[in-house]
């Protein structure tokens, strides 16, 4: 039982990280840190389409990883 837990860990890790690095970021580079409190004062868009699913699927894989992380510790 312990193998297969610690297996679906390494695998919802490896997929988490994959979806936070799909993600599109919220600001570029330097230019986004100087004008990016312009942005989120006068810019308040929400995340549609592919950015709304990879946000949505990064945070069910967060659940899992949170869940499977203390299946393991309490066995």
């Amino acid at each position: 039982m312990h193998t297969i837990l610690v297996t679906l860990l390494i695998i919802v890790s490896i997929a988490m990280i994959v979806m936070v690095l799909l993600q599109s970021g919220k600001s570029a580079g330097l230019s986004g840190a100087i004008s990016g409190g312009a942005e989120q004062l006068f810019g308040k868009q929400k995340a549609r389409g592919l950015d709304l699913i990879l946000h949505r699927i990064t945070i069910v894989l967060a659940v899992l990883f949170f869940i499977l992380t203390v299946a393991i510790v309490r066995l």
